[in-house]
């Protein structure tokens, strides 16, 4: 029976992997294909690494720009929003005062309401306080899109800290934010570790507010760059695929980086403290 469970559980370990790595594989071989390749067949290696397809997008494109910014918003929406819903997870979970519920609720909110509903409300709102076509206007955009998720997972991990921890250090006087800082912050590393990379991810993949809140290209993200290929790029495949590459390759390095932090800070915060 065991070994029926372990084939069993085996395939569809395999079949997940297949489903999710083949996409990507096809779209890297793609971005190393000519043009009479990929017209000619959908599947089959290069005949060569024809690397004139990543030089062609970065060309054509300011790439480089893009990255720049994507890098910059992502990284400070990350921080951003670490800090602030770290810090809210903490009180409401610790702490006992009459607006508690009320807080909750808010987060709670963030989840159900469609994001194309702030679109209007923002873009109006940004024209009006100068921030709309600024990297400042996308960090705060994303900075909240993300608080629902990130407070929610700092909650499910500072749930399950002992709170003697948190005593011990009271009774040798450490005060409410000293022991935030310095008991409960390093004990939550594997929690940040997952709602920072999904923050970032958010950032780094986020198309809809970022084409409507800029503007000029120099201030756009990576995302826009996909847009901006599907007409620079209508009959250049190669340097399509290739630009998709691009974007792609960060979001992967970061998850793979951070995966056992993250599937730590997932496990740990689904168990009751």
């Amino acid at each position: 029976m065991k070994i029926i469970k372990k084939t069993l559980t085996f395939l569809y370990l395999s079949i997940i992997c297949v489903i999710s790595l083949v996409p990507f594989i096809w779209v890297l071989f793609s971005s190393f294909k000519t043009n009479s390749e990929i017209l000619s067949g959908t599947v089959g290696l290069p005949t060569g690494l024809h690397i004139a397809n990543y030089v062609t997008a970065f060309k054509l494109a300011p790439i480089v720009t893009f990255y720049g910014n994507s890098i910059i918003v992502g990284i400070f929406a990350t921080l951003l929003n670490l800090i602030i819903c770290s810090m809210a997870a903490y009180v409401v979970v610790r702490c006992q005062f009459k607006i508690k519920g009320l807080i909750t609720l808010m987060f709670s909110l963030g989840l159900i309401i469609p994001g194309a509903a702030l679109i209007q409300p923002l873009y109006t709102t940004f024209s009006g306080v100068h921030l709309y076509n600024t990297l400042t206007g996308l960090v705060l955009v994303y900075t909240a899109l993300g608080m629902p998720t990130t407070f929610y997972v700092m909650v499910s991990y500072i749930k399950t800290i002992p709170y003697s921890l948190e005593e011990a250090a009271y009774i040798d006087g450490s005060g409410f934010f000293r022991t935030f800082m310095q008991v409960v912050l390093p004990i939550t590393r594997p929690a940040f570790a997952t709602a920072g990379v999904i923050q970032f991810l958010l950032a780094w993949n986020e198309f809809q507010f970022a084409l409507t809140l800029t503007g000029d290209t120099k201030k756009r993200t990576l995302p826009i760059a996909l847009y901006y290929f599907k007409s620079a790029f209508a009959s250049d495949y190669g340097a399509m695929f290739a630009a998709t590459v691009v974007v792609a390759i960060p979001s992967i390095i970061t998850f793979i980086i951070l995966q056992k932090q993250v599937v730590a800070g997932l496990a740990a915060g689904s168990v009751k403290g």
